[in-house]
């Protein structure tokens, strides 16, 4: 516990390092944003009646699962799931992630284009946004906006509150962006969960709770990093949904999904094949220690400290500290798929748990890229503002995910 505790403040004092102005403070931001992340990480993990809660979206997931399986099986037959015409010599040997498990991102976006059609998700979206308010005296934009991060995502979350871009402080855009950095889409969630399910036990949950509880430290971190000097940019209206009925919706979700499926297979293609170019161009160095050298290595040393912080035991450090390096250079999912494929005895059940909350984010390089392309082309007047926040985006996203596995660290101690 006081490991966890202490590289909580340790995370808190390196936001202040990287300060433009270290003689203001925001405690209120501050504290208000720590307090928020363990007043829901302790109702999620350790009240009973929200256990149960974990149970219900657990079987959310099987559910969403079983639902996609029918639609890729129809298309496409075996390779989306369906009875393998032929003997397995191998089992799971028949899985085929881009017709299995990917799929799902589809389902989801047309699900959620339809709860957004229905108000159901605007409502949602509100009630964060009013808790942010409450306990961290935030404005209405930005509140709207960090909100819709949790469930929609770094470009789909300014979307809500639009009109309000060009009118937000520099505080509030870079607040704005670290959140969107810091949580994940969505979209993703059930994926996400489904890689997870084997080695984490309800683990839609888990990747739910840590999606909410980033939005907080995120603005909390911003406001060490960039504090606020002007007022605050008020209003939470919400923009309609622009579908002409429910089925527009769902057709419209499907599509933008189905973009962002091929978006993850164009990702996971280039990214793990450079990670090998690297490893191959690494074995002409000589061994190190005993053993080739290679990118997850090189990661695991340099990431090592940060696992520790979080509460993690010194023998674990390397192996999920590389976790934490491919998290923030290539991105969270490839992060997820080898975590999901290690050893049972490479880590422990507590710091699976720990990593799982530590790498749920879009905290990584690719996602710059991503933010700037994306809120860019929202508000062009300012494009050069958002290009010369994001390095600093990025940091305070990767700290907040980070403060979020050391106070998952505390309360599992």
């Amino acid at each position: 516990m006081l490991q966890s505790v202490f590289g909580l403040v340790v995370l808190v004092f390196i936001a202040w390092l990287l300060s433009r102005d270290r003689s203001r403070m925001p405690w209120r931001m501050l504290l208000g944003g720590v307090a928020l992340q363990f007043a829901i990480a302790g109702l999620m993990l350790k009240v009973s009646a929200f256990k149960g809660l974990f149970m219900a979206l657990n079987r959310v997931v099987l559910a969403m699962e079983d639902a996609t399986r029918e639609g890729t099986t129809f298309v496409f037959g075996y390779l989306g799931g369906g009875a393998v015409p032929f003997s397995e010599l191998k089992p799971g040997g028949s899985f085929i992630l881009a017709f299995q498990a990917l799929p799902l991102v589809i389902v989801i976006a047309a699900l959620a284009g339809l709860l957004y059609h229905w108000g159901i998700l605007p409502r949602v979206v509100r009630g964060f946004s009013w808790v942010l308010g409450k306990t961290m005296g935030i404005g209405g934009a930005l509140g709207v906006g960090a909100a819709g991060t949790i469930f929609l995502g770094m470009i789909e979350a300014p979307l809500l509150i639009r009109p309000y871009l060009t009118r937000l402080t520099e505080s509030e855009l870079f607040a704005l962006m670290a959140t969107g950095l810091s949580c994940i889409a969505g979209t993703m969630l059930m994926l996400y969960a489904g890689v997870l399910g084997s080695v984490i036990p309800d683990s839609l949950g888990h990747i739910l709770t840590a999606s909410v509880i980033h939005a907080p430290a995120a603005l909390a971190v911003a406001a060490v990093m960039l504090p606020e000097r002007e007022k605050p940019t008020l209003g939470r209206e919400m923009p309609r949904s622009q579908a002409a009925g429910a089925m527009d919706a769902v057709a419209k979700g499907a599509w933008d999904g189905m973009q962002l499926y091929l978006n993850i297979l164009a990702m996971l293609i280039a990214m793990i094949a450079l990670v090998k170019l690297v490893n191959i161009l690494m074995g002409f160095c000589p061994d190190v220690l005993g053993a080739p050298l290679t990118l997850e290595r090189m990661l695991g040393w340099v990431m090592a400290p940060a696992a520790w912080l979080l509460g993690i035991p010194w023998a674990e450090a390397h192996t999920a500290g590389s976790l934490l390096g491919v998290k923030v250079v290539l991105n969270e999912f490839i992060a997820f798929f080898q975590m999901a494929n290690l050893p049972r005895e490479a880590l422990s059940e507590r710091t699976r748990l720990i990593l799982a909350y530590a790498m749920c984010s879009f905290a990584n390089l690719g996602s710059v890229g991503i933010i700037i392309g994306g809120m860019g082309s929202l508000m062009p007047e300012r494009r050069a503002q958002v290009a010369s926040l994001c390095m600093r985006a990025l940091a305070a996203g990767v700290i907040a995910s980070l403060m979020t596995g050391a106070v998952v660290g505390v309360l599992f101690s």
